[in-house]
């Protein structure tokens, strides 16, 4: 009896050591980390094991124990559910919620944004001033930039789709670029399949560089579709696009702003006034919009249009209506 109750004794006692430590395991995952007030930043390669995890958030700075977050990792189930990654561990981060962003992937995310109607040079430059993003394409020219993304020998005008995309901390530009050229393949696509049966533009390619010129044209969107009706007459016809915004391109960094006539009749491989058709690349990147107004143009009998001043356009059929309408709106005669 006596060796029983000893027995009991030490059982109970065991119990209740097991217990407190349950309660001090529980109070502890429950605790917030030490991160000394700053928000760390913890980079977990693929690969990593659960203990290796553990020691690189101690290695971040949190000052803790690797043993015992390994520990509680383990005791979790859920260790191997831990994914890759780059986090940010901010103050009040307890061990739970750090196994909780693990296990999900809670990377710490920044983001970009590709605005409709701009050229390569400017994505290049919000690239390159893009928070955390790995610069790779940085040393790249745009032929081999091109070759890396799997498209040798094309320009990289106009091929990226102007969206806000995130990525993690650390990410190479070249993974944004990617997924900005599939958005556009995927949104040209589209666009195609839904062209009308009549266009001017005879395949994606031309759809594009149309849409980029539309893009850069359309100061109210109620008039992008209208626009896209001139250039397919004036395509359908054999008259010259005779747009402004692709001389500019051809000017390039050199266009300080004023467009002169002598621009007008200097010819280069952009000019619409000097070159007939189309020309050979986009001149910007155009939104989904745009894209579908170069396939779904606006039946209409106007071969020209000039700016009013207000971001609308005056559309006119014949040469003498748009010479009115060029002296009533750009030379300031009634």
């Amino acid at each position: 009896m006596a060796v029983l109750k000893g027995w009991i004794k030490w059982l109970t006692s065991l119990l209740a050591l097991a217990l407190l430590l349950l309660a001090g395991a529980w109070w502890w995952v429950q605790q917030p980390l030490d991160t000394r007030q700053a928000t760390l930043d913890v980079t977990m390669a693929p690969g990593m094991s659960s203990k290796a995890m553990a020691q690189a958030v101690a290695d971040a700075g949190v000052q803790t124990s690797p043993t015992l977050l390994h520990i509680w990792f383990r005791l979790s189930g859920q260790s191997r559910q831990m994914r890759a990654g780059s986090y940010e561990i901010p103050p009040g981060t307890t061990p739970q919620r750090l196994l909780q962003m693990l296990v999900n992937g809670e990377q710490s995310l920044r983001s970009v944004t590709l605005v409709e109607g701009w050229n390569w040079r400017q994505v290049r430059q919000a690239l390159a001033k893009a928070d955390r993003l790995q610069p790779d394409s940085r040393a790249l020219s745009d032929e081999a930039l091109m070759a890396r993304l799997g498209r040798p020998g094309v320009a990289p005008e106009g091929r990226f789709f102007p969206d806000t995309y995130a990525y993690p901390k650390g990410a190479s530009d070249l993974q944004v670029l990617q997924q900005a050229m599939k958005a556009m393949d995927q949104h040209l696509a589209q666009a195609w399949q839904q062209r009308q049966p009549d266009v001017s533009v005879k395949t994606p390619e031309q759809a594009l560089i149309l849409a980029s010129i539309v893009e850069k044209e359309t100061g109210k969107p109620e008039d992008r579709t209208r626009i896209s009706g001139v250039f397919h007459n004036r395509l359908r016809l054999g008259m010259r696009l005779q747009t402004d915004p692709t001389v500019i391109y051809g000017l390039g960094e050199a266009f300080d702003g004023n467009l002169r006539r002598v621009h007008l009749t200097t010819d280069n491989p952009w000019n619409t006034y000097t070159r007939a058709g189309l020309p050979p690349t986009p001149i910007a990147m155009p939104g989904k919009a745009a894209l579908l107004a170069a396939v779904q143009p606006a039946s209409t009998a106007a071969l020209y249009f000039v700016a009013r001043g207000d971001g609308s356009s005056h559309f006119s059929a014949t040469l003498d209506e748009h010479n009115r309408a060029v002296n009533r709106y750009q030379r300031g005669q009634k």
